[in-house]
């Protein structure tokens, strides 16, 4: 499991803006995986926690471990968007 508040994490979709404008978590940033190399700076002064979400978790997880390999801290591999919106609208429920 996690260990930071979902409704405190910044959430960053990697899919392609094609797949985000399909269906995205509310108020998630899309910043597609080939991009995530040349835009480390711009997570660098995200709000942290960073929750990196795709499809199914794969995409994610190669960003999340990118962006810890370039000396990001609290970068976590949310996996699906779906599951995580889910998990937004039952935190924000409660």
């Amino acid at each position: 499991m996690h260990d930071y508040n979902i409704l405190e994490a910044t959430i960053v979709d990697v899919r392609t803006e094609g797949e985000f404008a399909m269906g995205a978590v509310d108020g998630s940033i899309n910043i597609p995986l080939s991009q995530v190399p040349n835009r480390v700076d711009e997570f660098r002064v995200m709000t942290r926690p960073l929750v990196l979400i795709c499809q199914s978790g794969n995409r994610s997880g190669q960003a999340a471990q990118f962006l810890q390999a370039h000396g990001l801290t609290e970068v976590y591999n949310g996996g699906g968007w779906m599951q995580v919106r889910h998990q937004v609208q039952t935190a924000q429920a409660s």
